[in-house]
């Protein structure tokens, strides 16, 4: 089966090379390599026209992530493809082995599996895994913010297609408003073991850095949008309830620390779905959950709050 390794770049030129040679790179015979230049201003489009007798490229104005994405759809020839971010990178073995995965399992539409993060740094880089933790359902993993990167995917192209591409204007969780997309059409999620892809953190400038409400807001639509559609199904089950609500107030921790009334407007949605709710996991850690489950939200946040400063303090003295 032929795999496109689908490139957006926008002024990555510091990275975009090595994004290239790990395509170039993979184990999987039949692949093509496209890269799509959004318009950047600084050297990247110099770097990729090195590698000419290697990939397809074009370049154009800036549009964007969504619609650089929707481009390199439209120039993919294979029935498979694998969206790699320009400051993102694979390891040689990622797509073959998600290949023979789908050998085993040819009714899959997205192939998804653990992500390394790596954490970029001048001076001290480090890596680390991002697991998929059980159940692996998707409808739970989505819910709970757990499906992996772009580039942690193999995807069937026509599943894409079916679902009318990625959304345009969609600002960030771009991935993630895809997924949902594909669940509500029924496309088939399979999970592998199997760890190919690098997910690199660096720099301050992406939205989900920058304007961290608009990345809540966005997260709790997507999570609305999937609660809605199950309870018009007559599937929204105690568990995928509580899933949805745990990623809510995993949200509403993090907004906390900016704005507490919305924080505690979304704590409220929670009540009012779902009364007995306790939060759980990493977010709520047991002396956590017992203020909650006594006091509630704002007692709970007021007193991690003071915990918080008293910490910091006997750190300086």
């Amino acid at each position: 089966m032929l795999v496109s390794i689908l490139i957006p770049c926008f002024n990555a030129e510091r990275w975009i090379a090595q994004a290239i040679e790990s395509a170039s790179s993979q184990t999987s015979p039949d692949k093509e390599i496209i890269v799509v230049d959004d318009g950047s201003t600084d050297g990247s489009l110099k770097v990729i026209r090195r590698y000419e007798n290697r990939v397809r490229w074009e370049t154009g104005r800036n549009r964007g992530g969504n619609p650089t994405r929707n481009r390199l759809l439209q120039l993919a020839r294979g029935e498979w493809l694998q969206y790699l971010d320009a400051d993102d990178y694979l390891l040689p073995d990622k797509i073959e082995r998600q290949l023979d995965f789908l050998a085993a399992h040819p009714d899959t539409d997205i192939v998804f599996g653990p992500v390394t993060m790596e954490h970029f740094d001048e001076k001290d880089s480090r890596r680390e895994l991002l697991p998929i933790p059980e159940p692996r359902d998707p409808w739970i993993l989505l819910a709970r913010w757990f499906l992996p990167q772009t580039g942690a995917v193999l995807w069937r192209k026509q599943a894409i297609i079916d679902v009318g591409g990625w959304k345009e204007d969609q600002p960030c969780c771009q991935e993630h408003e895809l997924y949902l997309r594909l669940l509500i059409a029924g496309k088939r999620f399979a999970y592998c073991e199997h760890n190919g892809a690098v997910y690199r953190h660096w720099g301050e400038t992406s939205l989900w850095r920058t304007n961290v409400p608009e990345v809540h807001r966005q997260r709790l639509e997507i999570k609305q949008r999937l609660e809605n559609f199950l309870r018009e199904r007559n599937e929204l089950t105690p568990v995928y309830l509580h899933a949805i609500n745990q990623g809510r107030f995993e949200i509403a921790r993090s907004a906390w620390q900016y704005d507490p009334e919305f924080a505690t407007e979304i704590m409220a949605t929670v009540r009012q779905l779902q009364p007995d709710f306790v939060p759980s996991g990493k977010a709520a850690p047991r002396r956590y959950q017992s203020v909650y489950r006594l006091f509630g939200f704002r007692a709970a946040e007021k007193l991690a709050d003071m915990r918080h400063h008293l910490t910091a303090r006997h750190a300086r003295t």
